[in-house]
């Protein structure tokens, strides 16, 4: 930048000097201001607190590659959960097999004793989180089939039933783990379980599957399946 200087007529010369330098020099009667250069460079105090700095990029990149993995895991964990199921074959089976496992899950729970209360918590919210899903592969997919093939009245009970499922797992989710009726409440939870799946897996769901083409078959298969997945 352009250097002015100016001279005074009562004997005294002062030069007023700006340089690229970023300084303030102070000597005798001469005065150096310096600001940004025209090339834009700012000094770490100009620097604007919203400023990414030089390592930006490696902190944004390990930033995106930690949601990368976190969605990574959450597909895995989504499949694995979802393939423990789906290799039964058709829906009715993958259903039955997902019956099997709820009863163990209650099994566990049957097992424990009132000292095991971080036990008997994570086996609830496995318990909660099965149900849902298996609730709302039902509901979403087969019950409507089964209205579909004319069996309203037995889709709508067991429609019916899912509500009580839920007010268990409500009010289970909400008993301390500690509480002396808690077993007896997870022992009343098993049996209308039980015999909800033994009245799909006995009657409904055969009776539907009999009138069902190989390639509607199918495809409440993969409807299920897809609609597990997302909810696994």
């Amino acid at each position: 930048m352009a250097t002015r200087t100016r001279n005074q007529t009562n004997g005294k010369s002062g030069t007023l000097g700006r340089s690229g330098g970023g300084s303030t020099n102070r000597s005798g009667g001469t005065t150096t201001r310096s600001s940004k250069s025209s090339s834009g460079t700012r000094s770490s105090s100009d620097r604007s607190a919203f400023s990414w700095g030089d390592n930006a990029g490696p902190l944004i990149g390990a930033a995106l590659a930690g949601a990368a993995f976190g969605i990574a895991a959450n597909f895995g964990r989504k499949f694995v959960t979802q393939a423990m199921s789906g290799v039964a074959g058709d829906w009715d089976e993958v259903l039955a097999t997902e019956h099997d496992m709820t009863l163990d899950l209650f099994d566990k729970m049957l097992a424990t004793d009132p000292s095991q209360t971080f036990k008997r918590t994570m086996l609830v919210k496995q318990l909660t989180h099965a149900l849902d899903k298996h609730a709302h592969q039902e509901e979403n997919v087969v019950y409507p089939a089964l209205r579909e093939a004319g069996q309203k009245v037995e889709a709508d009970q067991l429609n019916s039933e899912h509500g009580y499922v839920k007010t268990y797992l409500y009010e289970l989710n909400g008993m301390p783990a500690d509480d002396p009726f808690w077993l007896e409440k997870v022992r009343e939870f098993r049996g209308l379980i039980a015999e909800h799946a033994k009245m799909e897996e006995e009657q409904v769901f055969p009776a539907l599957k009999q009138g069902l083409d190989e390639d509607m078959n199918a495809r409440i298969t993969s409807l299920m399946n897809r609609d597990g997945f997302w909810q696994a």
